[in-house]
């Protein structure tokens, strides 16, 4: 209040002189005029003044968790909101808070397809049980993941020859860097980058055995009453049967909405494409669930369908995530 008081008095004093200086014919009418002048401006200032130190009043401080790391853990009370990676397949740009953990994992996912393209009849699923991402939190805005495909089966008929193709047991692991550019903390916006490699585990009906990565950029925007946007754009790198790596193109974006304080769900639309000759673009509309089981653990289930024929038909799915 004081600073605005100042600025008043001083914008009315050099309006009024800046007058009589400027002008040596300054009349009495004129000079009046001049100082309702002076004294209208130096209150617009003065209530701009006012609404800029109320502004930056109201908007709040953001601790410094710059000091905290993995052996440095942040103290419980300045931790953010848990974020999860799953359970939609767009990615979040948000990480764990500096020296916690997290573990997000299905309890057991599905996938279901039947492709009758050129005269084929292939009917193929896979069940994966536990599979799961820990993460571990090395700064405030990088952690580290390692993805574990820990059980799989996977059964192919082909009932053209007929033949059946069968192969269980343990899957790829995938290790992970998360990097947040702004927004963690706060903010309507966050930004994030995460570059991933699958080790060259040997071969099996489950791997293909070969180094493979990629590179993720996952957007989220908040909207207005309990919505919120979340985007991502990704670049796979695969080996195919030559021994070259193709390019495999992930786009997707993902809505979600709080129907209550611990209920939400969201709506997701997602695509792939390559660049391998004859790659088939392939699209995905999934729905799904989330239920927060107070601030450190969520329950989730969903399913995933596909609208191309391409797409699997359809996987569901339900898991749970862990903050500790």
């Amino acid at each position: 209040m004081c600073l605005t008081v100042e600025v008043i008095i001083c914008s009315t004093i050099y309006i009024t002189n800046f007058g009589r200086e400027s002008d040596v014919r300054f009349t009495s009418k004129r000079r009046d005029w001049r100082i309702l002048f002076g004294l209208v401006a130096s209150l617009a200032i003065g209530g701009i003044a006012v609404e800029a130190q109320e502004a930056a009043n109201l908007t709040p401080r953001l601790p410094d968790k710059s000091i905290y790391n993995l052996f440095n853990p942040t103290p419980r009370e300045s931790m953010r909101e848990m974020n999860t990676d799953r359970p939609d397949q767009t990615e979040s740009p948000y990480t764990v808070d500096a020296g916690h953990f997290q573990l997000e994992m299905d309890f057991v996912s599905a996938e279901f397809d039947r492709d009758q393209t050129h005269g084929r009849d292939l009917r193929a699923e896979s069940w994966n049980v536990a599979p799961m991402n820990l993460k571990v939190g090395l700064l405030n805005n990088v952690d580290l993941q390692l993805l574990l495909d820990t059980y799989r089966h996977s059964r192919v008929e082909d009932r053209k020859v007929p033949q059946v193709t069968e192969a269980s047991g343990f899957g790829d692991v995938t290790t992970r860097l998360k990097i947040n550019f702004w927004g963690n903390d706060g903010g309507k916006t966050a930004f994030g980058f995460i570059p991933f490699i699958k080790w060259p585990f040997p071969k099996s009906g489950l791997r293909n055995g070969k180094t493979e990565g990629g590179l993720i950029f996952p957007l989220s925007v908040g909207l207005a009453k309990g919505w919120d946007l979340g985007a991502m754009t990704e670049f796979d790198f695969v080996r195919n049967d030559a021994g070259n790596y193709d390019t495999e193109f992930v786009n997707s974006v993902t809505v979600g909405h709080e129907l209550t304080e611990r209920l939400g769900i969201y709506l997701e639309f997602f695509t792939i494409t390559g660049s391998a000759k004859d790659f088939p673009w392939q699209g995905q509309v999934d729905v799904g669930w989330t239920y927060a089981i107070g601030e450190n653990a969520q329950l989730d289930c969903g399913c995933n369908f596909g609208v191309t024929e391409s797409a699997p038909d359809f996987g569901p799915f339900a898991g749970f995530s862990f903050r500790f």
